[in-house]
């Protein structure tokens, strides 16, 4: 981390208090930096205390600010002097989307373009770290045959989702697009993009992330008798967190960085969780058959097509940049889901 005592410059978090968001301004604090965060409402201590607490044990290196995605110039008095934006605000919304346009693209691409105008105005700025996804190199995992791959790369872009179909995938995949729109059109700052997988781990404050409602399936019985043949591309918050910093301060980053460790399918976790956990909890012991998981689809927040070209199909990223580029060591998948999973069990919450 010496890297980051290189300036004295503030740097912004935009979202400070979501999830990904807490744990790299906790980490930034503790490198030493002085943290301007961006968020909706300082004054909601049900949100921000977590940052509070942070701010206290870091005094004077961190500082809250209000800013509105969709609100002209809103990050201007945040970014001032800074000289590194992490714009990580974006929506995560996979579930019960009833306004695709309202709920996801429109915040997700008029959040990005109002950042990077602000970072177009603010002269101090030289790099913005995006927090796009893996949802904006694919859409579903069938597409993979297209590529004559058998591991997506940092070449591959989704081209498959629409507002209509997985509109998170798509609000993900048109902001990052736009972000480098916007990058290409200037000279001054430079960008670097972190698209995670499908991040877990252990949450520093308040989060209704869909990695949360997935944790949940496995306690609360959803997933009893029989769970869909899907995988997930797993990644720990801790290492995403790092990932921004090291993108952030090392000369060398560039271009999007795939973040990914293992690839695992529900049954995977279900076995990592009854081998640390037991026997008592509610985890699946079984795939469900796809005809099945197609027919009830929308009961599990599924789109039916999303079925069709996803259950039953391998999922694999090729995270060979952030290891090489950025020293990531990614810790492995099933210990970062028991360590979701139990802090969940210690707070109730399953």
């Amino acid at each position: 981390m010496a890297e980051a005592h290189a300036t004295e410059k503030p740097v912004l978090v935009t979202g400070a208090n979501g999830y990904i968001a807490s744990w790299l301004v906790k980490k930034l604090l503790e490198s030493g930096r002085h943290v301007n965060a961006t968020v909706r409402n300082p004054g909601d201590k049900a949100k921000v205390g977590h940052l509070l607490k942070l701010g206290n044990q870091f005094p004077g290196k961190l500082e809250l600010f209000k800013a509105d995605l969709l609100q002209d110039a809103s990050f201007d008095e945040a970014m001032r002097g800074c000289e590194i934006v992490f714009h990580t605000a974006s929506p995560f919304i996979a579930r019960n989307i009833s306004d695709p346009e309202t709920q996801l693209i429109h915040p997700a691409l008029e959040g990005t373009r109002n950042v990077l105008a602000s970072a177009n105005r603010i002269k101090s700025v030289t790099k913005v770290v995006l927090t796009s996804s893996i949802a904006a190199v694919f859409g579903d995992a069938r597409d993979i045959r297209k590529t004559g791959k058998s591991m997506f790369d940092e070449s591959d872009w989704n081209e498959t989702s629409s507002p209509e179909y997985l509109p998170y995938q798509c609000s993900k995949t048109i902001a990052e697009k736009l972000a480098w729109e916007m990058c290409a059109a200037q000279d001054r700052w430079q960008l670097v993009t972190i698209n995670p997988g499908m991040v877990f781990g252990p949450s520093l404050g308040p989060t209704g992330s869909e990695s949360i409602k997935i944790m949940e399936d496995f306690g609360n019985g959803t997933l009893l008798f029989g769970a869909p043949d899907l995988v997930f591309a797993i990644v720990d918050v801790r290492n995403i967190a790092e990932a921004h910093i090291k993108a952030a301060f090392s000369e060398n980053a560039s271009g999007r960085y795939i973040c990914v460790s293992e690839s695992l399918t529900y049954m995977d976790i279900s076995k990592a969780f009854r081998k640390h956990f037991g026997w008592k909890h509610p985890f699946p012991r079984m795939n469900a058959p796809k005809n099945v998981v197609w027919a009830i689809a929308p009961l599990l927040g599924l789109q039916r097509d999303f079925v069709k070209r996803n259950v039953g199909y391998p999922l694999k990223f090729n995270n060979r940049r952030a290891v090489r580029d950025l020293g990531i060591n990614f810790l492995p998948a099933r210990q970062t889901v028991i360590d979701h999973f139990g802090q969940m069990l210690d707070q109730g919450a399953v």
